[in-house]
Formats: structure tokens, sequence, C-alpha cells
């Protein structure tokens, strides 16, 4: 997903959401990364199966896939009224009740009792789904015991399902289809019967007068204000700047300070958006997403009414894959301008020059990712751009501890330097939650307290380039366990110095290894080039994850590293007669082959130096 940030700054501020699935292509690659964004922001969710007009639709198919692949507890509380043409409605599980849709675009709802062809298989859906309620529910569970599935009323049933979901035990699966809003209307009741209203959340802030300690916010209109601007856009008149209000209120013509630069600015125009359309408000309560013209900040920065000085916690930002040079044909101040707001307005839109050439280097998810900012640009801001081959991000590792002792000793005339440090560097464990971790653990005063910051500093500066190819070092700890100072001739720049040297002397002992993104690449095409399709995906060097039919389709799951799926969307395109599509989004680093390793040091001008 080359625009994942979108969906991870909407789930930061969201308190439910609907995940929505295909009624026949059930659960992709794309839903698997959005699960997991739902879970990382601990987002109660419902779930709308779509599509069931469509040939081929199957939504008992597709959850069985959502339990499977999301590993999640859910179960209908709809049962379809036929389906793909002769899709009419759904019948209500808890209610025993029948819906239909009526009219152009099913704004009428016709309700009526269950098809006697269809009483079966209502009680045996029921019964399903109080049992798998009832797994994660006590008061449900004792009701299901006593009286059995069937005589548990539907307001029970209704009070359990809004409980398991609130605590993200279990989630319901409604079921239709958008396209002439069959079920949409009963989703949305939903909606409003099972997911947290904004007064039933405990948002946290981080107290920036104590240290960063968290605090339990109280969504309440008379508290002072708190919100966050999670997004920015580029609008008619301006800067617009989404911010959800988690406490107090915000007022047109009221001013606000942002705790991140101090800065304290007047509200000139509050509105409330409706897609496209925007409606002028006064005021803006807590739970509520608005957007304000004229006020300059970044995504992710916190506003108050002055009177306390709190930061929301922010988004989890995912690192860029993919680099392209970036040059515009005419010198044009628009150039310069343009990247600035692309930065302003995605985090994961990355700018930075290269000190070697000098050129302009912008940085994102994908090609996709890419193109679009330099296609926007071109329409926006009539500068047009020329674009060098894009270049994968790779990572350097280590993958065993190695020791080192290293003094930094120089006398020219005066005050010299002197800084010995002495220590080991570990690859962190999987799954650590930083890439770098220092450790102080030397016992006595043999450094000075005030020098370990400085080697800490240099430490982190030395694994922003690796001792292969020039990359970042990801998933080190650096335990510094003893060193020497001199009374005179030690400062802070000597220990950076002996820091920087120690780590490239260990890194050399640690056989590092260069990492490269590997992608899920998840390709659908017709059956009959499924043998062509696996053949691509080899020769890429990618493996094969999984392949299910579906239909007249075959479903192909695949990791493959970035750097070979350049030029991947053209070659299906004629290898599929235009029939084939595909999707791509990062999983992880992964180590290279000692032939690509060999490769990529022969490319960078570093063969024979160090690490082989």
């Amino acid at each position: 997903m080359d625009f994942t940030i979108e969906v991870e700054r909407s789930l930061r501020v969201l308190d439910g959401a609907v995940l929505v699935l295909c009624g026949v292509g059930g659960v992709q690659s794309q839903s698997i990364t959005v699960d997991r964004q739902m879970k990382r922001y601990d987002v109660p969710r419902v779930a709308f199966i779509n599509k069931l007009d469509r040939t081929g639709a199957n939504p008992w198919r597709v959850i069985d896939q959502v339990r499977e692949k999301l590993r999640a507890n859910c179960a209908a509380v709809q049962l379809p009224l036929g389906l793909e043409d002769e899709h009419a409605g759904v019948a209500c599980l808890l209610h025993r009740t029948a819906h239909t849709f009526d009219g152009p675009r099913g704004e009428t709802i016709v309700q009526g009792p269950v098809p006697a062809a269809l009483a079966a298989s209502l009680e045996e859906k029921r019964a399903e789904l109080v049992e798998r309620v009832a797994e994660v529910d006590d008061g449900l569970a004792e009701a299901f015991l006593e009286r059995g599935a069937a005589a548990v009323t539907a307001e029970e049933l209704a009070a359990a399902i809004r409980r398991a979901t609130l605590s993200r035990r279990f989630f319901p699966v409604f079921l239709g289809s958008a396209y002439k809003n069959k079920g949409v209307q009963l989703l949305l009741d939903g909606v409003v019967d099972y997911l947290p209203s904004p007064l039933e959340g405990t948002p946290v802030a981080l107290d920036l007068d104590n240290g960063e300690a968290r605090v339990a916010l109280t969504p309440a209109s008379r508290a002072p204000l708190v919100g966050l601007a999670f997004k920015l856009e580029e609008g008619r008149f301006g800067q617009l700047t989404y911010m959800r209000v988690y406490q107090g209120a915000l007022r047109k013509g009221g001013f606000i300070t942002n705790t991140s630069s101090g800065k304290r600015v007047k509200v000139p125009r509050l509105v409330r958006m409706h897609s496209d359309d925007m409606e002028d408000v006064e005021y803006a309560g807590p739970g509520e997403i608005v957007a304000m013209f004229g006020v300059e900040c970044a995504s992710g920065d916190t506003f108050t009414d002055g009177t306390v000085n709190v930061a929301m916690t922010s988004m989890r930002v995912p690192e860029p894959v993919m680099s392209l040079s970036i040059t515009p044909k005419v010198r044009d101040p628009a150039f310069g301008k343009a990247l600035n707001r692309f930065q302003k307005e995605d985090p994961t839109f990355r700018v930075h020059v290269d000190a070697d050439s000098g050129q302009t280097i912008i940085s994102g998810m994908g090609e996709l990712h890419l193109e679009v900012y330099v296609e926007r640009m071109k329409r926006e801001y009539k500068v047009e751009a020329e674009v060098g081959r894009p270049r994968v991000n790779y990572r350097e590792a280590i993958t065993r501890a190695a020791d080192f002792d290293y003094l930094h000793k120089k006398q020219s005339g005066g005050q010299g330097q002197y800084g010995r440090v002495v220590g080991r560097i570990e690859p962190l464990p999987e799954g650590s939650p930083s890439s770098f971790e220092f450790v102080n653990g030397m016992v006595g005063a043999a450094i000075a307290p005030g020098f370990i910051v400085a080697i800490e500093k240099g430490f982190r500066e030395a694994v922003q380039s690796g001792a292969l190819i020039g990359y970042p070092v990801q998933g080190v700890r650096v335990t510094l366990t003893d060193g020497a100072s001199h009374a005179v001739d030690s400062s802070e720049l000597a220990f950076k110095i002996a820091a920087l040297h120690a780590f490239r002397q260990a890194c050399d002992k640690a056989a590092p290894v260069i990492l490269e993104p590997l992608m899920r690449v998840e390709v659908t095409v017709p059956v009959e080039f499924q043998g062509a399709i696996v053949g691509a995906v080899n020769r890429r060097k990618g493996v094969i994850q999984s392949s299910d039919q579906q239909g007249d389709d075959v479903i192909i799951n695949a990791e493959v590293p970035l750097n070979n799926m350049f030029g991947y969307s053209t070659e299906l395109r004629s290898m599929t007669q235009g029939k084939g599509e595909f999707a791509m989004e990062y999983v992880r680093h992964a180590a290279v082959t000692q032939e690509a390793q060999a490769e990529l040091m022969k490319t960078h001008g570093k063969v024979g130096r160090r690490g082989m």
C-alpha cells in the first residue's frame, strides 16, 4: 500500500472502524495490513462484506478467511436474501426479520418475515453467532447454558455483542451491496449499536511539564482544550488542517497554542467536512473531527488552549522503502515550495540532498507513491521534473556480538584529544521496537558522566553509515562497559570520535550483512495464466507463499525483493493481456544472498573493504 499513511492517521483519531471486505475477493493483502493497523491502535471494529450482488459472491467463505487469515473471532449478524443477481436484502439474525431495499438507490427499507425457505438456515447461523459471542462474554454464556441459543433474546444478544466488540474480543459482520445501498442503512445502525461513543473512550496524552508522564483526558467540553492535527491539505483557501478534538471545545475566532512550537494562533475559520463539501461551524466538542483554515502546523502537532502543556502520542510513520533523484527541467522556486508542502502533508514522503552528488532525492513507499507527487508537482505547480532510476533503501545489520576497545589520542600542540571506550555491540532481538539501543554498563567513574552523552551521540551517528555500502545499520545494541579519560585532553568531541571509530572497528568483527526491503505481492489473474505468473515471480527471486483459486481467478501471494519489482506492472499487463492486477506492500527488511551482497558492494565501490 503506497498510501498506507492515510490509513495510519485515520485510525489514530478514530474511536471505531468498519472493515470492508469484498464478497468475491475476500481477505486480500490490503485487508491484512489494515487489520494489523487497527490492532496497533486498539480500534474496535465491525465488518461489512460488500458486493454480494456480484458473480461469485460467497460471504461464508469470506468469514472463514477472516477467522483463518486475520485470526479473528467474528460471526455474521445477518443472513443474505439471495446472492449474485438474486441478492434482494438481508435477514437480521437477532430479531429474525427480513429487510429488502426498494427504490433506485435502495432508500426504501421494507421489513417483513423471513422466507420459510431460509428459516432453518437463519436459526443455524443465529446459534453460531450466540456461541461465538458466548465464548468471550460471561453474561451471554450464562444465558446460553441455562436456556439454549434459541431462547436468547435479541436484547441480550445485542448487549453482549456490544460488550465483546468494545473489548476487541469479537466483531460482528454485516452483509450487503453498497452499490445500491443494500444493507448500508443497517450497517450504520450497527455502528451506533456496537461501536463506542467518543464519550466512552479514555484518550491519553503526555504531560510535557512532567517528563512526558501519561495523563488521562476527559472528553468534556468544559475541560481545557486538547486536539490533534492529523492531516494537512492544500485547499482553495490555503492550508486545511484536520483536527480531532479529544478534550474541551474548539471555537471559531478562539486562540489555540501549538505545544510543539509554542506559537499561539487564532482560528479564523472552522468547517465540518462532508466529502468535498464544507459546512461552516462555530464550535467543535470532544470526539468531533473538523478542519481549520489559516493555521500553520505540521502533521501530528497537538493544540491546546494554553492552560495545559500536553502532547498526544504520535501515529506510527513507516520508513520509506524507495528513493528517486529528481531535478526540475527549468530552475523554478516553485520546485522547492512543492517539495516542502508535500513533506508537510505526508510524513512518509521525505526529501534530502545527497552530499556526494548534490542531487535532490525524494523517498516514499513505492513507485506509485512517488509518481503521484511528481505528477502533482506538474499539475499544481506547473513544474516539470526529470526523475532518475528508482533507488532501493537498503539497510545493514550485524549478525553476531563483537567487542570494541578503541583509544582516540591526538596531540598537536596545545590541548590534545583523548578518549577511550570499551564495550560490545550485539544484534537486538527480532521484533524490538527500536532499531538502536545504547546501554551504559559502566561501573565506577573511569569516564566522567558528562562525556557519556557524547559517546552515545557518536554511536548514534556511526549507525547512520554502515561498513559495507554506507546505508544505516539497524537492530544494534551498544553496551559501554569501560573506558578512560584524561584530566586535560578529554572532551566531548574526543569521545564522540572514539565512539565512531569503535563502532566501525567492532562492526568489521560482527559479520555485517546487507538487508533489502521485501514486499508482499498479491497477484490476481485468470487461472489460465497461473503457470506463467508463478514462473515470472520465481525469475524475480520471489518466494510463493500461497495460491488460492476463487472462481475463474487465482490469487498468488509471494514475497519478492523490492529491487526486483521494478517494471512488473508492464510485464504483468503484457503476460495476461491486461487481465491481471497486483498489489504490493512493504513487509520487512531481509538479508540478501552472498552473491547479491558482493554485487552491491562492487556497485557502491567498497568491494574487498569490509565484511566479506
